[in-house]
């Protein structure tokens, strides 16, 4: 797949190396398509996989949140399943090249690949496009296109999570806060336990972005977090990094995002 289709790989001149973690992880990412940026680690940040647990990601795009994942949690065995043959490829190289075992496989949530089926998982993590069909304007790049707008409903995304998902597993996932009405109706009764963390870019700011986590087969109520904020002060003053410490922490992999306990 090129950066406009998926007939070939992405050459170099197409794609980038960015830091993550504070420069810990070398990601390649295309120049122009979809690219990771913060809301993959501060998904990981949130999953709370345990060494030997085994981890889903759908739609892994470049690998940023698995890689991530397999940072923080040494010895956690990681799949992601990625629609797009050259983002997954990227995907593959980004663990290679950093160290982190991860296995690809190449598929489309709407028609998951027998493969995926006959597996299930611990932990599921997804970042699903935000855009439903329709909505906002196209990207000129296919491949951050897709990466942006829905072509399989959010239903069908978390259909799939918890069709994965051993009993107790633990869905994680981050989407617009716009989004929310769609995420819960998603749950129908299979999962309990749902917390909500808004994620406020600062203080006295609207939520644009959640994380949720849930349980497939708890009992337990929903429950509504304190914000999450991300960066320090009241508007963006200055040219520099004014991010929380707390968020400051996570985004250098230093820390965990701090869930509550219930």
């Amino acid at each position: 797949m090129s950066i406009l289709g998926a007939e070939r790989a992405f050459a170099a001149e197409e794609l980038t190396e960015d830091g993550f973690l504070g420069g810990r992880l070398r990601i390649v990412q295309p120049r122009n398509g979809y690219r990771a940026a913060t809301d993959p680690v501060l998904m990981a940040a949130a999953c709370p996989a345990r060494p030997g647990q085994t981890v889903l990601e759908l739609g892994c795009g470049a690998g940023v949140a698995s890689i991530c994942l397999g940072v923080r949690v040494v010895g956690v065995e990681q799949t992601g399943v990625e629609l797009q043959p050259a983002y997954a490829e990227l995907a593959r190289r980004n663990a290679r090249e950093n160290g982190i075992a991860l296995r690809v496989i190449e598929g489309d949530v709407a028609r998951p690949p027998a493969e995926l089926r006959a597996l299930s998982f611990d932990h599921v993590m997804l970042n699903p496009p935000w855009y439903p069909v329709g909505g906002g304007t196209p990207a000129q790049d296919s491949g951050r296109e897709t990466g942006l707008r829905e072509d399989t409903p959010l239903a069908a995304w978390i259909d799939l999570a918890i069709r994965r998902l051993r009993p107790g597993g633990w869905l994680t996932l981050i989407h617009l806060a716009e989004r929310l009405p769609d995420l819960l109706a998603g749950c129908d009764g299979r999962l309990g336990s749902v917390d909500l963390l808004p994620l406020a870019a600062r203080s006295g700011r609207p939520a644009t972005r959640i994380l949720m986590r849930a349980r497939k087969g708890a009992r337990g109520g929903f429950r509504l977090l304190a914000p999450f904020v991300l960066h320090e002060g009241v508007a963006h003053l200055r040219d520099e990094n004014s991010h929380s410490a707390a968020a400051e922490a996570i985004l250098r992999g230093d820390a965990a995002l701090n869930w509550p306990a219930r």
